[in-house]
């Protein structure tokens, strides 16, 4: 692993995609409006990169992040800006949290609301990734404070003796690939 340094790359102003509960685009907002309050739904995704023994990179959050900050999350997760499709901006955010150039697979999208104490929500229809790397991870110190590299199996058993420390969205998404995903994901879990 490398700290490549904090250049920022995510700002309030940046105009998210606004959407309905069935992905059809009403506009576009600054990030930091969709985000106040109980939030206005828009896109976004969540990258699970694995290496090849099967091993998922967590996050820890920067502690510059307003919503979550040093909660342990998934690997990478952002949204997609005007005129960029979530499989692009998925690419895109990879290479700027952590140095990986790869094409991730999409694998399901859900619609979910949390709230952040009271300094605001993610109200998100969010698009679940996959993908394997083996490529040096590359941190961006502005986004991500920490990483690490666990088992599927580990990754359980810290969730359920402390799932304060974790993501709602991750907590959801992780349960999801388990339970109806499994044999998508046991493809990133038990390579061959």
């Amino acid at each position: 692993m490398t700290m490549a340094g904090a250049k920022r790359v995510s700002f309030d102003d940046e105009p998210l995609i606004v959407v309905d509960e069935h992905d059809a685009v009403l506009g576009y907002q600054p990030k930091a409006d969709v985000h106040a309050g109980d939030g206005i739904l828009h896109r976004a995704f969540s990258v699970f990169v694995f290496n090849g023994r099967g091993q998922l990179l967590m996050q820890q959050r920067s502690a510059e992040k307003p919503l979550w900050p040093l909660f342990w999350s998934n690997s990478c997760c952002s949204h997609p800006r005007r005129g960029e499709t979530v499989d692009e901006a998925a690419r895109r955010r990879l290479v700027e949290e952590l140095g990986i150039e790869a094409d991730p697979e999409s694998v399901y999208t859900f619609q979910y609301h949390a709230r952040y104490e009271d300094i605001g929500s993610e109200r998100e229809l969010c698009t679940v990734f996959l993908v394997q790397s083996d490529d040096e991870i590359v941190v961006n110190a502005s986004e991500v404070a920490a990483i690490r590299w666990v088992d599927a199996d580990a990754l359980d058993a810290e969730m359920a003796s402390d799932p304060d420390a974790y993501t709602p969205w991750h907590k959801m998404e992780w349960a999801r690939l388990r339970a109806d995903f499994a044999d998508t994901l046991a493809r990133y879990t038990d390579p061959a």
